[in-house]
This record gives structure tokens, C-alpha cells and sequence, in this order.
């Protein structure tokens, strides 16, 4: 079973993912941004997601984590939840 880990930040709107996606294009420390933006309870641990399965994730994050480059951040991704940011940490298939 593939599996992956990953951190995102989690807000409620596209406007808002694109302004973070710009600060951290400019260098600005993901995690911070999640312990201070994000709406996740994975927001305090930086965003950290720790390690899970394919299946696990809602659809459309599932298929960025597991189709895209590692360590870039993609997005912003819309899901029932709002508006993800993501980062692949790793990913075995």
C-alpha cells in the first residue's frame, strides 16, 4: 500500500492560499505560516500530517500527494474542508 506524509495549511479561502503561497515562494517557514494561518488542528504541529495511506485523504488531496513533485508546495487545493497548501515530505509506492 503507498503511503506518504505531508504537511498543508488549511484556510478558508482561495485569496488567502495564494497570499501564503507567495510568502513562502519568498522564503517564508511553513510551518509558521501553518501554526498561524491554518484552520487544521495540524495547524499547531506546523501542519504535519505525519504518515498515511493512499485512500486515507479526501479525494483531491489524495491525488496531489500522490501524483505530484515532493517538496514544492501545490496548490491551492479545494476540498469540503476549504483551501490546502501542501507540501509532499516523501511518498512510497
Amino acid at each position: 500500500m503507498a503511503t506518504a506524509s505531508a504537511v498543508h495549511i488549511l484556510v478558508k479561502t482561495e485569496e488567502e492560499a495564494e497570499k501564503l503561497k507567495e510568502k513562502l515562494a519568498k522564503g517564508a517557514d511553513f510551518a509558521l505560516l501553518a501554526k498561524k494561518h491554518s484552520i487544521c488542528p495540524s495547524g499547531k504541529r506546523g501542519g504535519d500530517l505525519g504518515e498515511f495511506r493512499k485512500g486515507q485523504m479526501v479525494k483531491a488531496f489524495d491525488q496531489v500527494v500522490f501524483t505530484k513533485s515532493l517538496y514544492k508546495v501545490h496548490g491551492p487545493v479545494k476540498t469540503q474542508f476549504g483551501f490546502h497548501l501542501i507540501k509532499i515530505l516523501y511518498r512510497n509506492k
